[in-house]
């Protein structure tokens, strides 16, 4: 069920919310957490309210979607509010903010949080230069960006590192969760050597690369090298390299010297199921800290660096 409210106040949206929920036999008992989706006019929102449904499915929640609109416009509220089938296993409801509201969203997303649960703020598409200090930003325990949506995507881990606080996390991170599996559990088993120098392979304006690579400085501490072309992770150790890659039908492969190859089936990870995972932990992600730091200490060779 969907219903707009266009030129509308917060008080007759969150009754008419009560109404529907009423009506349509949905409660909010079992909302774990409160979503607050930013969006700026002209970005896409429709996908965005369609993952968060999506993750909804394990994470039940409610969902407040932020559009602002022409700051130099009349002053106005246009609502929506999506219940039932329209929604996922959550509650949806939009918010168009124009005019002078548009600078005071956190006032107009206040009054529909649920109580006594996280706040969760994911901004789709582009970041606000702080995420912590974001008026908007404040309300969440946890901030969610996505550096591939960034202005600069090879820039985006050096800002998200330089205004980094407890609680950012980055939808880049979450894209990378199976392949650091993969290469700690390689890591897990003999000969248990250390590694002497890793060197990573992919698309050259690639953030999550660029966090694949920095995780693997932190956690190792040596030497390591990000180089732009076809993905490959390479662990060097003194009997042979540990190498992990992709083959032609985009399973992981993982060579190892003196064993057969390793395949994993693999499959690309949406923004439905990286913001799910982001959902699953509200705490701080130190590890992800660690990774911002890691990333800003690889090598890159001088002529892929200037690209």
């Amino acid at each position: 069920m969907i219903l707009d409210l266009p030129a509308t106040t917060t008080e007759k949206v969150s009754k008419k919310l009560v109404k529907m929920r009423e009506s349509g036999g949905a409660v909010t008992l079992g909302r774990v957490l409160t979503l607050v989706v930013c969006a700026d006019e002209g970005e896409p929102t429709e996908g965005a309210i369609e993952a968060a449904n999506e993750a909804s499915r394990e994470h039940p929640c409610r969902v407040i979607v932020v559009s602002l609109g022409n700051s130099a416009a009349a002053s106005r509220l246009d609502a929506q509010i999506r219940v039932g089938g329209d929604a996922g296993a959550s509650e949806v409801v939009v918010l168009r903010l124009y005019g002078e509201l548009a600078g005071h969203a956190e006032s107009v997303v206040v009054p529909f949080l649920l109580p006594d649960t996280p706040v969760v703020t994911w901004w789709p598409g582009e970041a606000p230069e702080n995420p912590a200090l974001d008026p908007v930003g404040r309300l969440g325990t946890r901030r969610i960006t996505d550096s591939t949506r960034a202005a600069a995507p090879d820039e985006a881990l050096a800002h998200r590192l330089a205004t980094y606080a407890p609680g950012d996390s980055d939808l880049a991170w979450a894209q990378i969760t199976y392949w650091r599996a993969i290469l700690t559990a390689a890591l897990d088993r003999p000969p248990f050597e250390p590694v002497d120098r890793v060197v990573v392979t992919g698309p050259g304006r690639s953030p999550s690369i660029d966090l694949l690579a920095g995780w693997l400085q932190a956690q190792l501490g040596v030497p390591t090298e990000r180089h732009a072309g076809s993905f490959e992770v390479r662990l060097e150790r003194t009997t042979g390299p540990l190498v992990l890659a992709v083959d032609q039908n985009n399973n992981a492969v993982l060579s190892n010297p003196g064993k057969p190859d390793g395949k994993v089936a693999m499959s690309a990870r949406g923004v439905r199921d990286c913001i799910a995972e982001e959902l699953r932990r509200l705490d701080p992600d130190e590890i992800y800290h660690l990774a911002l730091q890691g990333a800003s200490r690889i090598t890159r060779p001088t002529a892929e660096a200037s690209l």
